[in-house]
């Protein structure tokens, strides 16, 4: 059987550009994709924080070093320049394989520079006012602000 897991995310990637009369596809800092292993062609999922927007093409690689982050093609009615993206590539693995599985998972800054690699795909970059993607907040929690949030999780933890 094979299972279908996340192998690679740059999240919270900023648009760049957005250019409707290119031939299709998202073209990303090289940097990146290799950080994410994410090779050229492959497809890839992109959600768009800023609208809800979620849309699949392929990659082609950027300069490197340059940042860039342009949405190409019809997919640029959905994403604009300035929204925040993830892009998402998956791997299909034998069942065994994916038991022990690990992604690359990249965060980058408001320039699309890599902050932090890792391998968990729950972290949150300290600092950056994200909570674990693995830590529900309920109750009077959920009415409180990122930082709070911190806070209480942090004190939850000891």
């Amino acid at each position: 059987m094979l299972r279908t897991l996340m192998n690679g995310k740059i999240h919270r990637a900023t648009v760049t550009q957005a250019d409707l009369h290119y031939v299709g596809s998202v073209t990303v800092d090289e940097d990146l994709l290799d950080a994410a292993d994410i090779l050229p062609g492959e497809l890839v999922h992109i959600v768009d924080i800023t609208n809800g927007a979620r849309l699949e093409t392929y990659t082609i690689a950027g300069d490197r070093g340059s940042g860039v982050l342009g949405i190409n093609g019809a997919a640029a009615h959905l994403v604009h320049p300035g929204d925040l993206v993830i892009l998402i590539a998956y791997a299909q693995l034998e069942d065994a394989e994916a038991r022990t599985h690990t992604p690359h998972v990249v965060f980058v800054d408001a320039d699309n520079r890599i902050v932090d690699v890792g391998e968990d795909a729950a972290h949150a970059v300290e600092g950056s006012g994200l909570a674990r993607g693995d830590s529900l907040v309920t109750g009077a929690a959920a009415d409180l602000d990122a930082e709070q949030r911190a806070t209480v999780l942090a004190a939850g933890s000891r």
